[in-house]
């Protein structure tokens, strides 16, 4: 393929989080590819009174290997205009816009829609979610928008691409699925983890990680963990992640089912360089969500070659196949209890590996750059 002139506009340095991973891990694949890409950022992502944890910025150094520029200001329509002129200007090939919430379509829709009166410049769209989990007024107003700025789109589960074309059909569009994380760096073992975080060698741990959101099911994954049949084994809950919500809910409910003694906690966001020693030191993986499109974190699994269970909703179960990489479960803590019962009665990580292996292999970056050229040659000038 020709070298092609590519910007991608989204969160990534010195923003931190899946979607700023993401969006680095994507840029170096384009390089990767022969191709020259440039990364528009913002300068305010979300108001502070929108962001419910504690900073939205990395902590590291900046990447060397990407060319990352802060201009976009969320909030301000001044901006909107001045930045989509800006990209406008460079010609570039193609534009990837990241869409995750319609919070941001003003922003974001009225970018593409600056950039796209050159009809030269292809527009795509990369959708997270059109409908988020947790909807607020204005949603669906608000991400109407956004479909209708874009050229085309990219979604990432058949949920994501039925919400998209709700709002419009007639655009091309792509599915595939969300790419492996694989920018945590390499595996290591199972004791070095564990000595790592001052675990036990003889206990069994089930990882719960990522943000803390009350649509991923951490309630359902506790009262799960208060079945006796679990009680009476040596496993052992982890809670990784940073509460962008009520923490005060989680706690009173590990006090009432009397899960302190069964539970680790690491109440903050885990940094990179950290994300693997989690990953080693889990025999599974528990994804318990009450709604979902698609999740980075079954990405890092599958890097990490770590058995899942996920629950029924979303896309979670067309890339988790059931009883090949893991659980597939009902989102209640009955079937989430029996599932964790019999994985550690009964099975252990040996016995899915050769199935991870091959899932595994589906979802290389590759499968995502081909779907963005595929929709963008399909645009109309």
């Amino acid at each position: 393929m020709e070298k092609k002139r590519i910007i991608i506009v989204g969160p990534a340095y010195p923003y931190r989080g899946g979607i700023a991973d993401f969006n680095e891990r994507l840029a170096r694949e384009f390089q990767r590819e022969g191709h020259e890409v440039l990364t528009y950022t913002f300068t305010l992502q979300y108001p502070s009174f929108l962001f419910p944890g504690k900073t939205q910025y990395a902590t590291g150094p900046a990447p060397e290997d990407l060319s990352i520029v802060r201009k976009i200001n969320s909030v301000n329509p001044f901006n909107w205009f001045k930045v989509g002129r800006e990209i406008r200007r460079q010609r570039p090939d193609m534009v990837m816009i990241r869409f995750w919430l319609p919070f941001l379509a003003p922003c974001l829709g009225t970018i593409a829609r600056v950039i796209s009166r050159d009809k030269s410049i292809k527009v795509v769209g990369l959708l997270d979610n059109v409908i988020p989990h947790e909807r607020r007024i204005g949603d669906r107003l608000f991400a109407r928008y956004m479909i209708k700025s874009i050229g085309g789109y990219v979604a990432m589960s058949e949920s994501v691409l039925g919400d998209a074309k709700s709002f419009d059909d007639t655009k091309p569009f792509a599915l595939t699925p969300h790419p492996l994380y694989d920018n945590f760096g390499a595996k290591v073992s199972r004791e070095e983890a564990i000595k790592q975080l001052g675990l036990d060698a003889d206990t069994r741990y089930i990882l719960f990680f990522g943000l803390i959101r009350d649509y991923k099911g951490l309630d359902l994954l506790l009262r799960a963990f208060a079945d006796k049949r679990l009680r009476e084994k040596k496993v052992k809950l982890i809670v990784a992640g940073e509460f962008y919500s009520n923490a005060e809910m989680y706690e009173q409910l590990e006090q009432e089912l009397g899960l302190a003694p069964h539970i680790v906690w690491y109440k903050e966001f885990i940094p990179a360089d950290q994300v693997r020693y989690f990953f080693a030191a889990a025999d599974l993986v528990a994804q318990p969500y009450k709604s979902a499109t698609q999740s980075g974190i079954t990405q890092i699994a599958y890097h990490f070659e770590r058995p899942m269970l996920v629950t029924n909703v979303g896309g979670l179960a067309e890339i988790v196949p059931h009883g090949k990489v893991g659980y597939v479960t009902e989102p209640n803590a009955e079937d989430i209890a029996e599932a964790l019962v019999d994985f550690t009665t009964n099975k252990s990580e040996s016995d899915y590996h050769e199935g991870i292996l091959e899932e595994k292999s589906k979802y290389a970056w590759s499968n995502m750059t081909k779907a963005l050229f595929t929709v963008a040659d399909q645009t109309k000038k």
